[in-house]
């Protein structure tokens, strides 16, 4: 069982930041890509960032020049550095994992309780 805890969401004002972090713990023997999506109310949720084991990231367009992922393997665990951060940046941001809890596992998708951002005007 693979468990990912979120923490850093809260209520910022337009042009604040925030920084969000996940770690993952329990039983596991690899993890592959690790991100971030959000789901506003009333929307599908939407990828942010992702970043796989080898670092190259990827970014909604919304996001970019704003954010920032970030990973450290050695602590299984993926930040979110969100500056200039705007009302529509509103969501549960949830963490997300890929990964194997044994070597002998099948891919498996692992994510987070989700934690909430208020962005203010």
């Amino acid at each position: 069982q693979v468990h990912l805890l979120e923490s850093g969401g809260g209520l910022v004002q337009a042009g604040g930041s925030l920084r969000l972090s996940c770690a993952a713990s329990g039983s596991i023997w690899s993890i592959n890509a690790m991100g971030w999506y959000r789901q506003a109310p009333g929307k599908q949720r939407e990828l942010v960032a992702i970043i796989p084991s080898g670092g190259r990231t990827t970014y909604a367009d919304s996001v970019k020049g704003r954010f920032t992922v970030s990973r450290d393997n050695a602590k299984n665990a993926v930040y979110l550095q969100m500056n200039s951060l705007k009302p529509e940046d509103t969501a549960v941001y949830y963490c997300h994992a890929e990964g194997y809890t044994t070597r002998f596992s099948t891919l498996d998708d692992y994510w987070g309780q989700g934690t909430q951002v208020t962005v203010s005007s």
